[in-house]
């Protein structure tokens, strides 16, 4: 059987068989299995499509699998704390943990703890990263989703405090799962609650865009990749489907089922903890602590298949094939270094790590000049405000925008054309 184009990742919380498995997405079938515990919600993860990270559930512990030796642990990364939830950048680069009321950023290729955000008041119970890597989204107990700004956090001067880009205040009980849609730094944000509410925001200005109330708590939200709808699992089994295309959709609805779109899937006996949509948006994934995995058709609203747990499942995500998973003589590119349990491990008597690649831009000792990253983190806010009124207003003031914007542009492809131009020269240059 030739590889498959998508897969469907899945954990439950009992862990008898195996702790993850990879299903076929159109048959089911069970394609390979990782041994070794178990996986709590939200913190089952592909790491730059080489590595599966899954946080051990009650336990203070990644679990990390090399992609293609599906039959060994390779590898434990210890954490402060136990994970809640966990979640790698787009681009590899980066892994995010929530660890008690604190969100955790490591830099991959090195181990080095980047960052300690102390802004929620509870624990952490989601992080979703934008696609193009630019910021990520962390839910807690607290009511509060907030957006971070990676470059910011990342470049941010050591004696001052990092502060979210936005806090998204709008809820009244604890978030329970966040989506984040595609466009980088324009996309839109789902996020959903036990107080009976999802939410749609805009991600640029932090501006909520949609309310929709239900009459049971909702435990997990996905958007399908065109947005044409909002799928949202309840804690009574059931799944909804919001129409966000209809004419007479306005800022705060009430659910309710009717021919415009608005639908209810019905199979599930028990809470939904996740979903997901297929590439082409006419699957669905759904996974619930009725200890079943079920795929459904949307336009349809039927149920294809019924996949058993031997537990509730914690995790199941629809997800491209990773290039090596199905050849089992490739391995990783980099190996994973030891990562750091403090910011300054050096301090801590931890050492420091020579077995990872490091890669600096523009270190701090240059302060008088303005690094890459940062100009990357000025380039997306005013990419960020291209709908904001307020900021760009009209006539002439859009004009100089768009001339900086541009300009920016043409800065950067400049840098990237000079890398790439004496990157080329090392490479080519007779030994």
């Amino acid at each position: 059987m030739s590889a498959p184009m998508e897969i469907v990742l899945s954990a439950d919380s009992a862990g008898q068989l195996w702790n993850c498995a990879v299903l076929e997405l159109h048959s089911g079938a069970n394609l390979l299995a990782y041994r070794g515990g178990n996986t709590s919600s939200r913190s089952l993860t592909v790491l730059n499509g080489e590595y599966i990270l899954g946080a051990q559930l009650g336990k203070n512990f990644i679990n990390v699998w090399e992609i293609q030796r599906k039959d060994q642990l390779q590898q434990k990364i210890v954490c402060p704390g136990i994970v809640t939830c966990l979640t790698a950048s787009p681009n590899g680069l980066y892994l995010v943990a929530g660890i008690a009321d604190a969100i955790y950023l490591w830099e991959v290729s090195s181990g080095n703890l980047l960052a300690i955000l102390s802004r929620h008041y509870q624990d952490l119970t989601c992080l979703r990263f934008s696609d193009d890597s630019s910021h990520f989204i962390s839910g807690g107990k607290d009511n509060l989703a907030l957006v971070w700004s990676l470059a910011s956090v990342v470049q941010l001067d050591p004696s001052h405090t990092p502060e979210p880009r936005h806090v998204l205040s709008r809820h009244s009980l604890p978030i329970t799962d966040i989506h984040c849609g595609l466009m980088g730094p324009q996309a839109r944000v789902a996020t959903a609650s036990l107080d009976q509410t999802v939410k749609l925001w805009e991600l640029s200005s932090g501006e909520m865009l949609l309310s929709v109330l239900f009459d049971v708590g909702i435990m997990s939200v996905t958007l399908d990749p065109c947005e044409y709808y909002l799928f949202c699992g309840g804690s009574d089994g059931g799944i909804f489907q919001v129409s966000l295309c209809t004419q007479s959709l306005s800022r705060d609805k009430t659910f309710q089922s009717d021919n415009e779109g608005n639908q209810v899937f019905k199979g599930h006996r028990n809470l939904v903890t996740c979903l997901s949509v297929s590439m082409d948006g006419t699957l669905l994934l759904s996974g619930s602590h009725d200890e079943t995995i079920r795929l459904w058709d949307i336009q349809s609203k039927q149920s294809i298949r019924s996949i058993n747990n031997k537990g509730p499942v914690t995790n199941a995500l629809i997800i491209p094939a990773p290039a090596n998973m199905f050849l089992p003589d490739s391995r990783p590119g980099i190996l994973l270094p030891r990562f750091s349990r403090h910011l300054n491990p050096s301090e801590q008597g931890e050492g420091v790590e020579t077995g990872g690649v490091c890669l600096r831009l523009a270190p701090h000792t240059q302060a008088q000049k303005e690094t890459y990253l940062e100009k990357a983190d000025k380039l997306y806010s005013i990419m960020s405000a291209v709908t904001d009124k307020s900021v760009f207003g009209d006539g002439e003031n859009t004009k100089v925008r768009v001339s900086e914007l541009e300009e920016e542009v043409r800065t950067l492809k400049k840098v990237n054309k000079d890398l790439y131009d004496f990157s080329t020269q090392l490479l080519t240059k007779p030994s």
